[in-house]
């Protein structure tokens, strides 16, 4: 066989070396540049580890002024911004002559094929075709070059032209247009020129999003006695258990080895609950009358945010809560969905701060600071991750009967997770977005995900019919410790010890 023709598809997998353009690099030469290009030497944004994108953005504000329809009487409005083949368009209002949008557009500079961007202002009709209202044109020659940290390029307003631009018509548009990249503050919630294809809420599913998860604490529930337990059936003692429930967590005591209406447990019940603290303790003292069956005697919803907050190991003082049940029987009448008390409970409750609650791995765990911040400690550094491309990514879902894949990353480090945007259709996608973490901990872990998104619509995977559907992951990638500390051998002379990767 010759190996010419046979090649080895283990090459595809090694750890290869690439050298992308990073950094910031403008345009020089006018508004537009056409010199060449030059370095930036100022501060001018934190995306120095990926490539740079640059986009023409779009401002739509809102009008005013608008006239209304002659045969309807009334003015349905919406913008349609158009730059050669690429449209986008914001929502209609109905019947509003002053309506605002305050929406972004974003068209990637590479496939404009345009020399001027139009903006449309048009009458949204039911049954025939939108009438045009008015128009706004703008030389691409003439957009400025945003470059951060400028303050954001103020609109202003515009007088509508004629269908041949010789002529102004009634009512104005705030507009504004400008030249940026990725690092814009504009770029998260843009519409972008690469995602026409989604539409409604879809177009909320592509967006770039940074989340922190909830606060978590360890709810411990010391159930030491109960007074008073008063069976149904008279005429023996009960063997009584509490169950308690914080949402979906479950916890019960031990059975009380003695049949008494006073049984004694001490012990302890610990639970994770979330800031703000919207869920309830329920604690029910219940009679164990036979092997299958249990009698609910007391009932009791404790709110969280009364039990104390403890950040060290002075001790929580006990208190006792009474308990309540609901009438029972027929004969009881109406009075059968009346509160009565019916015994109370001895607890000592407190939500435990100087703890971390694991929630990930312990292998690669992201966080191991307590839940209380007042108990952190300065942290040692910046993590900054440049999230690039991915290649070769395999079809995950079908679509006018063919394969496709419409991809974003997800890093995880700590309290905070990103979601780079999602680019439809490609198998090769390029994010180059970039995030920073504060770092508490050298000995801990950064994951990184590539998933498919499913929430976009259009699919023709059976999955999706009936209900929703979680995103597919494509694969997953942790970082350690040791390989932040080899990365920060090339950067030494870094004082406040920044690690990139």
């Amino acid at each position: 066989m010759n190996p010419i023709a046979a090649p080895d598809h283990k090459d595809d997998f090694k750890l290869k070396n690439t050298k992308p353009q990073l950094g910031e690099r403008w345009p020089h030469g006018g508004p537009r540049g056409g010199g060449g290009w030059i370095s930036s030497e100022r501060a001018t944004s934190t995306y120095d580890l990926v490539e740079q994108m640059f986009y023409l953005y779009v401002r739509v504000v809102k009008a005013k002024d608008l006239p209304t329809n002659p045969v309807t009487g009334s003015f349905d409005p919406y913008m349609e911004v158009k730059v050669g083949n690429y449209k986008g368009k914001t929502q209609h209002f109905e019947k509003k002559t002053n309506p605002e949008w305050n929406q972004v557009f974003a068209f990637s500079k590479e496939k404009i094929q345009s020399s001027v961007v139009e903006v449309f202002l048009r009458d949204r009709e039911m049954v025939l075709r939108d009438d045009y209202v008015g128009k706004v044109v703008f030389d691409m020659h003439e957009v400025p070059t945003r470059v951060p940290p400028d303050s954001p390029l103020a609109p202003q307003w515009y007088r509508l032209e004629g269908r041949s631009g010789d002529r102004k018509v009634r009512g104005e548009v705030m507009l504004a247009v400008w030249m940026g990249t990725q690092a814009d503050e504009a770029f998260p919630e843009s519409w972008h020129s690469d995602a026409t294809s989604v539409h409604g809420e879809g177009v909320f599913n592509i967006r770039s999003k940074v989340y922190v998860s909830p606060k978590l604490w360890y709810l411990r529930v010391n159930v030491i006695e109960a007074q008073d337990v008063e069976s149904l059936d008279r005429s023996q003692l009960p063997q009584v258990f509490v169950k308690a429930q914080v949402g979906n967590q479950i916890l019960k005591t031990k059975l009380c080895p003695t049949r008494t209406t006073n049984p004694m447990w001490n012990e302890d019940l610990i639970f994770v609950a979330a800031e703000p603290f919207e869920e309830q303790l329920i604690l029910t003292v219940e009679n164990k009358a036979s092997p299958a069956k249990d009698e609910v005697m007391g009932r009791a919803n404790l709110p969280l945010h009364i039990f104390e907050r403890r950040l060290d190991h002075r001790p929580v003082h006990s208190k006792w809560f009474n308990l309540e049940k609901f009438g029972f029987g027929a004969l009881e009448g109406d009075k059968r969905h009346e509160l009565k008390f019916s015994t109370r409970i001895h607890l000592r409750v407190c939500l435990e701060g100087a703890y971390h609650v694991l929630d990930e791995s312990t292998m690669y765990i992201s966080d191991q600071r307590p839940t209380a911040r007042q108990l952190w400690k300065q942290p040692i550094g910046i993590l900054e991750v440049g999230i690039l491309s991915a290649q070769g990514l395999l079809p995950m879902k079908k679509k006018d009967g063919r394969g496709t894949t419409d991809a974003y990353c997800v890093a995880k480090y700590g309290l905070k997770w990103v979601r780079t945007r999602t680019i439809i259709e490609n198998f090769n996608p390029k994010w180059n977005e970039q995030y920073t973490w504060e770092v508490y901990d050298p000995c801990t872990v950064i994951t990184l995900g590539v998933f498919d998104n499913c929430h976009l619509g259009g699919t023709e995977n059976p999955a999706t019919v009936g209900g929703a559907r979680n995103d597919m992951r494509i694969g997953k990638k942790q970082f350690t410790q040791m390989s932040w500390m080899k990365s920060l051998t090339h950067f030494p002379h870094q004082s406040n010890r920044t690690w990139r990767e």
